[in-house]
């Protein structure tokens, strides 16, 4: 497997999915790299990472925006190490289902959005429960976004790679949770949130995008988003959930970031996610 630790300063990659920049950033530190994005943006990834060569490639969780370029990565690198979650585990080696699933969603537009989904040998995967100490960084099980959702601590650095479970922040934008099907749980969303804080990191890098300094504030803010947008999904319909979320976005960001915001959740794929979790609870 890949070679000794490697002591690097933490560094963003913006794969520009789909030609935006600042909807999906792929991190880079201390010789690995974490969530490296969708395929068909795979090669954007490679240009930026130069000649470097990770020993292992961190998911976060498995959703093709953040993951979907792993079987590609490892038909380069056929010796670098994946670690996941065990309830994602069978899905990157098997992805006919999450391919499925994913169609559900995006339909004729499955192509265009995250390109060719290559399997992962399992020779490659160190399967993950929460709870681990590896190489420099500790794992938590964070469900509530998705049932085979993780984060990390690095340890040197005290940054908490967070994935979605942070929500969605784009420069001086709202922090907002994303919630696409099917496995949206805002009590296990809530228990992960707490997961983090016990961490208290000095910061987080969340997917959608960047690093921020304010662990404290932009989880409270995330806590506070379940409740708002939970609640309206509950007491209005698709179309006018959609409505509501960009008009928010509209209102505290620019145009150019508000534009970026939409690509990196899209809003007529959030309703349903709360719509499946309420449906839940009534049993």
């Amino acid at each position: 497997m890949p070679g000794p630790r490697l002591q690097r300063p933490l560094v963003e990659h913006d794969v520009r999915h789909l030609g935006y920049e600042r909807v999906i950033c792929c991190f880079e530190l201390d010789g690995v790299i974490v969530d490296p994005g969708p395929e068909v943006s795979h090669t954007t990834l490679l240009e930026s990472l130069g000649d470097t060569v990770p020993r292992a490639i961190l998911l976060t969780h498995i959703h093709l925006d953040h993951a979907g370029a792993t079987g590609a990565l490892v038909k380069r690198w056929p010796d670098v190490e994946v670690w996941v979650h065990e309830r994602g585990a069978p899905h990157i080696v098997d992805p006919s289902k999450l391919v499925a699933s994913a169609t559900r969603l995006y339909g004729d537009d499955m192509a265009r959005r995250w390109g060719e989904i290559v399997a992962v040998p399992q020779r490659n995967l160190r399967v993950l429960t929460g709870g681990e100490s590896l190489r420099g960084f500790r794992v938590a099980y964070t469900p509530g976004h998705a049932q085979h959702h993780v984060a990390y601590l690095h340890e040197g650095s005290g940054t908490a790679f967070a994935g979605d479970v942070a929500g969605v922040r784009i420069g001086a934008g709202p922090v907002l949770p994303p919630t696409p099907p099917p496995d949206i749980d805002l009590e296990a969303w809530r228990a992960s949130l707490q997961a983090l804080e016990a961490w208290a990191p000095e910061r987080l890098a969340i997917t959608h995008f960047g690093t921020f300094d304010d662990p404290s504030a932009q989880l409270d803010a995330v806590r506070e988003g379940l409740g708002r947008w939970g609640d309206l999904a509950r007491d209005v319909g698709e179309e006018e959930y959609a409505r509501r979320i960009v008009a928010h976005v509209r209102a505290h960001a620019d145009a150019a970031t508000a534009e970026e915001y939409v690509a990196a959740m899209p809003p007529e794929t959030l309703w349903s996610g709360l719509d499946r979790y309420w449906a839940r609870q009534k049993g």
